[in-house]
């Protein structure tokens, strides 16, 4: 990226506004670029968590944690500078979640039942189309609430999950 703001000083000043543009765009892409990279670390987090509470049928505190973190960390990175618009549009994240998905699988492989299922295995028993429902009504809470009430409102849909109740009264 240094070289392009280099280019993009030496166009403006010698005039060459066209040229300056078109870096300019390639360092939006860029940027837009590694804000998806991004995103797409926290999603594949956020879905290791809930594949382990899926096939573990509890929930712990350090995976409420994961899970409410990768939301929150999505909810600030998705949000564009001015606040108002987002990076990704609610219908646009399907895509987006099916891949994270076969990445988290892989990666949860070995933490899921103590290590015990190989990604094979797991993906075998892992039931794609509720991860996918659940990641996408936390996802949906990133759009309807502010950075304020977020986590308490997190905190709500966590109990809902297998063991969420026991996690809500500290008997995990």
């Amino acid at each position: 990226m240094t070289q392009e703001l280099i280019d993009l000083r030496n166009c403006i000043e010698e005039g060459r506004y066209a040229d300056a543009l078109s870096i300019v765009d390639d360092l939006e892409g860029m940027s837009k670029k590694g804000i998806l990279r991004n995103i797409r670390s926290f999603l594949v987090r956020m879905i290791i968590h809930l594949i382990k509470n899926q096939i573990e049928q509890r929930l712990t505190n350090s995976w409420a944690a994961s899970i409410s973190d990768s939301i929150i960390e999505i909810q600030d990175l998705n949000l564009q500078d001015n606040k108002v618009s987002h990076y990704l549009k609610p219908d646009e994240w399907e895509s987006i979640l099916v891949k994270a998905l076969e990445t988290a699988i892989r990666q949860a492989s070995a933490e899921v039942l103590n290590g015990k299922l190989s990604p094979y295995q797991l993906s075998e028993r892992v039931d794609r189309i509720q991860i996918i429902a659940i990641s996408q009504q936390f996802l949906a809470l990133t759009y309807e609430h502010s950075d304020e009430t977020l986590p308490a409102i997190i905190d709500e849909y966590l109990t809902q999950l297998p063991g969420g109740e026991n996690w809500k009264e500290g008997r995990q």
